[in-house]
Order: structure tokens, then C-alpha cells, then sequence
């Protein structure tokens, strides 16, 4: 009997397969795919190896802003595609090697749990019971759909298409301009697509803050995205030669349209009915302090728990605190409210914590400082100043939540994110130095204005 069986291999289901190692636990991971999931496959990256292209392209493109004078550039799609797929390769085979290391015993096929374990359906048909003291359910999610727009893998597709396209598409419409689809939006249009973003909500990134939105809106109308927000779609018209994607009295015609409504959970036949596991629309509830399920010895991590973030990185720290409940027997809860969410578009954008309308609906009074980055001596050596940066601190208390709109912020939203899980004073983070020129100064001085003691 196995300590622990997994179902699933992607983040939180390889990352409690790894974590388990350190208390010597027996472990079995069922997949019936490859180890890596949909972040390693289908998601975080190669979406960004081609948002990496993209940014390449566009930087050659405008070399001559720099005083460097080079040919103008062109995209060899294929060779792209085949460098995204070199990079999933190498990590894929990197996991796997490290999952073999820490003596996990991965097993191909289909999980569902059973009294006392879990069965495991293999491509044949046949089955067989793989015996657990503890079970951990990390099966994903797959890309939602609307009605009208039924995936077909050509004219109609899902992100999981998209990132392997033979050719690049002249004419897209993107329907959801979530970070999905905003993602898309600018890696296409730096590379020379006519693209067209629908929103139904009335920003861009919806429940993002709004100045960061309107960066984002402003960059993606600059690249020549035609971005419509507050705006529905009909039922598509599929013809031989594209799509007609009509909206109120108009319509766009494209050769194809990307659907990036959001992911379901991927519940659907893994043995959930008659279980104590209570399931709302697919996504199972847990207790947030241990990750376990209403079964007892059954847990959950990753985009299948209920009303937390679908990231990556939420379902590793997610398999972490699992592991660590079933070895133990003591918790490590998820820090939620510090977890930082990252738009990797171009300019990025990234945030931690509480928006303002959040504080503000949680019953805080709130202070907020917003600093511009047209003054930022490295943002201006980058020809790149139209981010901002956005604190939100309790009135006379510590930070709450910020967001960065603007170059590297995916990368500098980290520093906010200890200041808001360390609850900290702005003061206090204000005390400690960034080093000139970096475009992290715009974090510097927000905190300085943020203090009372503004700088600039």
C-alpha cells in the first residue's frame, strides 16, 4: 500500500510528489497524459517561449529607436514552434528524471477513486487498484467554451491549439481579455497580426486595478490590437474562407477565433459521486488550512479547488501544505492573500494582495499612492515610461496590496509581495534602498509617497 497516490501531474500533483521525498513517503503519481500539465504543456510555458519570440521581434523591430540599424526582421513561425517545443521538451525531461530520482513511481493512465485507493484505466481498457493511506487530486482544467463557439482545432480554438498554430494566423479575434487573452493579444500583434480582443466587462484583465488596465489598453491599442471592451459576441459564422464574429449591429471577419473564457475544472469522471467530497460546478471544496477534501485521507490542489487563484505557482505551495498535513499531521496554509498574479504581456503587469475596491469592500480605510514611470531614469533609457506603479495601505497601517504596470514588472512585483505578506508599514519598506538606474525606483519612491516623505 502506497503512502500517497496522486492523480495528476501537473504542478500541485508533481510538486506534492516531490515534496513527499522529504519525509521518505512511498508515492505514486497517476497521469493519464505526460508529467507536467497544463503549465508545462499547454500553459504558462510555452505561452511564454512565444511571448519571449514576440518580445525579441518587436525589440529588433524598433532597434533603430536605440541607434542600432538592422534588416528589417521577420518571423520564422516554424522555427519558433520548434524552439517552444525544444524548451517543453527539455523541462518535461527534466521532471520526469527529477520525479524518478525522488522515487516516485509514475503510472500511465486514467485515475478514479475507489474504496481504499484509486483505479487506474489504462489505454487498453484494462484496470488495476493502486492502494493508498492517502489520496491527493490535482487533475487540472481545460479551456471553457461559449455557446456559439464550439472548439474545432481551426477555426474555432482554445489556447491549448493556439500554442501550436503550423503558420501565424493573419486575422484573429480573441474573445475574453483576461491574461489569457490579453497574452495573445500581444505576442500576435508584435509579431504583425490584425487582432481583435472582445471583453464583456468593462476593462481589460477584469478585477485587475484600473490604472494598470488602462496601461495595458493603451500598450495593446498602440500595437494595433483593436480592443472592445463592455462588448458581446454572437454566434460565429464559420465559412470556407474564416469567421464573421458579429457584435452588436457590426461584425469582424478573421480567419480565426481564440476562446480564452477561463478553464473548467477537470472533475468530470474521477469517481467524485456518492463521496463525502462536497463539488460545486466541478470544483471541489477543501479546508484552506490543510488542502483535505470532506473525505477523510483525500485531498485536493491546484485549478480544481474551489475559489482560489488557477496558478501555477497557488498549486505548488498547494501540494506543499498536503504533503505536509499527511506527513505530519501539522499545517502549512497557502498565503493567499500574497500571492502575486503576473500578465505577461508587453508591457507586463503584476499584483499582490487587495485591490482598492477589495480593501475598500473588506471594510478598510484606505490610503492609496500611484507613481507614473515617465520619470524613471532606466524606464526612459528603455523607451518604455508608460507604467505606473499603485500601493494600497490601511490608513496609519501596513501594505494591503499593489500592482505594477510597466517593464520587468512581473519580475518586481515580488518585492511588494514580501512588504504585503509581511504586512509591513510603507515606511518601513521605504527605508531600504534601490539601486539607479533601475526601473524598480518607481517602487522606491511610491513607497516614499506612501510614508509622507516624497522624493520626486
Amino acid at each position: 500500500m502506497r503512502d500517497i497516490v496522486i492523480i495528476g501531474g501537473g504542478p500541485g500533483g508533481y510538486a506534492a510528489a516531490l515534496y513527499a521525498h522529504n519525509f521518505g513517503l512511498d508515492v505514486a503519481l497517476i497521469e493519464k497524459d505526460t508529467v507536467g500539465g497544463t503549465c508545462l504543456l499547454r500553459g504558462c510555458i510555452p505561452a511564454k517561449a512565444w511571448l519571449h519570440t514576440a518580445e525579441v521581434f518587436h525589440t529588433v523591430s524598433h532597434a533603430g529607436t536605440f541607434g542600432v540599424i538592422a534588416e528589417p526582421p521577420r518571423v520564422d513561425w516554424g522555427a519558433a514552434l520548434a524552439r517552444k517545443q525544444s524548451v517543453v521538451d527539455r523541462l518535461v525531461g527534466g521532471l520526469a528524471g527529477l520525479l524518478k530520482q525522488r522515487n516516485v513511481e509514475i503510472i500511465d493512465g486514467f485515475g478514479r477513486l475507489v474504496d481504499g485507493g484509486v483505479e487506474v484505466t489504462f489505454d487498453d481498457g484494462s484496470t488495476s487498484v493502486v492502494e493508498a493511506r492517502h489520496t491527493v487530486i490535482a487533475t487540472g482544467s481545460v479551456p471553457r467554451s461559449i455557446p456559439g463557439y464550439d472548439f474545432d482545432g481551426h477555426r474555432i480554438v482554445s489556447s491549448d491549439h493556439a500554442l501550436d498554430w503550423e503558420s501565424q494566423p493573419d486575422r484573429v479575434a480573441i474573445i475574453g481579455a483576461g491574461a489569457i487573452g490579453c497574452e495573445f493579444a500581444s505576442l500576435l500583434a508584435d509579431m504583425g497580426s490584425e487582432v481583435h480582443l472582445f471583453e464583456m466587462l468593462d476593462q481589460v484583465v477584469p478585477g485587475m486595478e484600473p490604472e494598470a488596465a488602462r496601461v495595458l489598453n493603451r500598450a495593446l491599442k498602440k500595437k494595433g490590437v483593436a480592443v472592445r471592451t463592455g462588448v458581446g459576441v454572437g454566434p460565429a459564422e464559420i465559412s470556407d474562407s474564416g469567421v464573421r464574429v458579429p457584435f452588436g449591429d457590426d461584425a469582424v471577419e478573421v480567419d480565426v477565433v481564440l476562446v480564452a473564457v477561463g478553464r473548467a475544472p477537470a472533475t468530470e469522471g474521477i469517481g467524485l459521486e456518492g463521496t463525502p467530497v462536497e463539488v460545486e460546478r466541478g470544483f471541489i471544496h477543501v479546508d484552506p488550512a490543510t488542502m483535505l477534501t470532506g473525505r477523510p485521507g483525500t485531498y485536493a490542489v491546484g485549478d480544481v479547488v474551489a475559489g482560489v487563484p488557477q496558478l501555477a505557482h497557488a498549486g505548488f505551495a498547494e501540494g506543499i501544505a498536503a504533503v505536509t498535513h499527511i506527513a505530519t499531521g501539522t499545517t502549512r496554509p497557502v498565503m493567499y492573500s500574497a500571492i502575486p498574479l503576473v500578465v505577461y504581456t508587453s508591457p507586463e503587469v503584476g499584483a499582490v494582495g487587495l485591490t482598492e475596491q477589495q480593501a475598500r469592500d473588506a471594510g478598510y480605510e484606505v490610503e492609496v499612492t500611484k507613481h507614473g514611470m515617465g520619470g524613471v531614469g532606466r524606464a526612459i533609457i528603455q523607451d518604455d515610461t508608460g507604467g505606473t506603479v499603485k500601493l494600497v495601505a490601511e490608513k496609519d497601517g501596513p501594505l494591503l496590496g499593489a500592482t505594477v504596470a510597466g517593464p520587468g514588472a512581473g519580475e518586481m512585483i515580488h518585492e511588494l509581495m514580501y512588504a504585503v505578506g509581511w504586512e509591513a508599514l510603507p515606511s518601513e519598506a521605504a527605508a531600504f534602498v534601490h539601486a539607479h538606474p533601475t526601473v524598480s525606483e518607481a517602487i522606491g519612491e511610491t513607497l516614499l509617497a506612501a510614508s509622507g516623505t516624497p522624493l520626486h
